[in-house]
């Protein structure tokens, strides 16, 4: 089959091979993941080697500094590679990756892509050594790596690579999803000095975003506009983000740890931003998913001045700083934790949704509090193994909806004998 795959006018990842017998598969049946009349056989990734021309750093909405490989473009698994994130210095040390290096490219699982380590066979007398910047790259101040993580961060809170994170981070789908305000906006938005953060979005006017100078020129030398038609499709989705709730407010202000699921969490438990925002360390790590990290991020980003002044001013355009009473569909769930990976027929936040419509929890990893992970196609083994180890009871898509419908749990004895 591997000789065979680059002769194909399509990309596979791998083969699944099956007992050619309806009447076999019947008999051999399914274990709580997978029929047992199929096996499925993933390829190894594709590798190519590629120059690495430099390493760049990649400034993050929380100052996170990330170094990036630029590479010579290369394709691989279907798609062209010309940048492959390093994910922290710790890392470029261990694989001894440096720049002029030959290095070996792949897609970790055939989708994101990873450097795995150079070609010491080719490397030059020229290769240089790499080591994380001093100043931050933006805005040249300093940089500082906390004391027991990897990560360096700049320190400064008017870095212009952080300004641009954040407001791209507020608009995303996860977060206040404002429809249309992509980076090229966002950035000509910033260096055209109309927005500096994310309360400013919503004093944008129709004309004033029909204006923006987008930084190309037409034949005639006049330069290209946003133009009235994408401005008012803007101005429509900055305010139907108004109804946005309050959990998807509390993730888009960008707080340091609190991502989606522990959002979601805190908007549950305190009901409001005043409430999040006057509790002590103590009453934080009650809630689910906080522990004592996540609680000192959040104090500190509410002890900053103009992060308070940014609320104000949020508050005052009407943006949702109070959980909405939920109506659940059933308590099919309640009192049943769940984590939810791989692939479905319906997508993961649609998964995640009917568990909470029908009063259960999502939490974000594996751990001895889950009672049910729900495994779908594609997911990583490390979670199946973790889930076994700790006797998580492993259920399928098919499974999930029979617990919400009525039909009950596999049973914990059961699902173990079939693995």
């Amino acid at each position: 089959c591997l000789d065979r795959r680059e002769s194909l006018p399509y990309e596979i990842d791998g083969v699944v091979v099956k007992v050619n017998s309806f009447a076999q598969q019947e008999s051999m049946g399914y274990t709580a993941r997978a029929p047992r009349w199929a096996i499925a056989f993933k390829f190894p990734p594709e590798e190519k080697t590629a120059l690495l021309r430099d390493i760049t750093v990649q400034v993050g909405r929380t100052g996170k500094l990330t170094p990036v490989a630029e590479l010579d473009p290369v394709v691989v698994a279907g798609s062209t590679v010309a940048r492959a994130t390093l994910h922290n210095e710790d890392e470029v040390q261990r694989k001894d990756v440096r720049v002029g290096d030959t290095v070996i490219v792949r897609k970790a699982g055939d989708v994101i892509p990873e450097v795995l380590g150079p070609v010491l066979s080719l490397r030059s007398p020229e290769a240089r050594i790499w080591e994380m910047p001093s100043v931050c790259p933006s805005c040249g101040s300093p940089v500082v790596r906390d004391p027991g993580e990897v990560a360096f961060r700049c320190i400064s809170i008017d870095c212009p690579a952080q300004a641009l994170e954040r407001l791209l981070h507020w608009a995303s789908r996860g977060a206040l999803d404002i429809d249309g305000m992509g980076e090229e906006i966002v950035s000509r938005l910033v260096g055209s000095g109309r927005v500096a953060d994310v309360a400013d979005y919503y004093s944008l006017s129709e004309e004033e975003l029909a204006s923006l100078d987008m930084g190309r020129v037409k034949a005639d030398g006049e330069p290209v506009r946003l133009g009235h038609t994408v401005a008012k499709k803007l101005v429509a989705a900055i305010e139907a983000s108004k109804g946005r709730s309050f959990a998807r407010v509390l993730f888009g202000l960008g707080i340091r740890f609190v991502g989606e699921t522990t959002a979601k969490y805190l908007a549950e438990h305190f009901r409001s931003l005043d409430a999040v925002m006057r509790a002590t360390r103590e009453e934080l790590v009650e809630a689910d998913e906080v522990g004592g990290r996540i609680a000192d991020a959040i104090i500190e980003y509410f002890a900053e001045e103009d992060n308070l002044r940014i609320i104000r001013r949020l508050r005052a355009a009407g943006l949702q700083f109070e959980a909405e009473a939920r109506r659940l569909a059933s308590e099919a769930l309640a009192g049943r934790s769940f984590v939810v990976s791989g692939k479905f027929t319906r997508s993961r936040d649609e998964m995640k949704e009917l568990i909470e419509l029908h009063g259960g929890r999502n939490l974000a990893a594996v751990s001895g509090s889950v009672d049910y992970l729900v495994a779908g196609d594609k997911m990583g083994p490390a979670k199946l193994k973790k889930a076994e180890k700790l006797g998580v009871r492993i259920i399928s898509e098919e499974e999930f909806i029979a617990m919400i419908e009525g039909g009950g749990p596999v049973e914990k004895a059961a699902q173990q004998e079939l693995f």
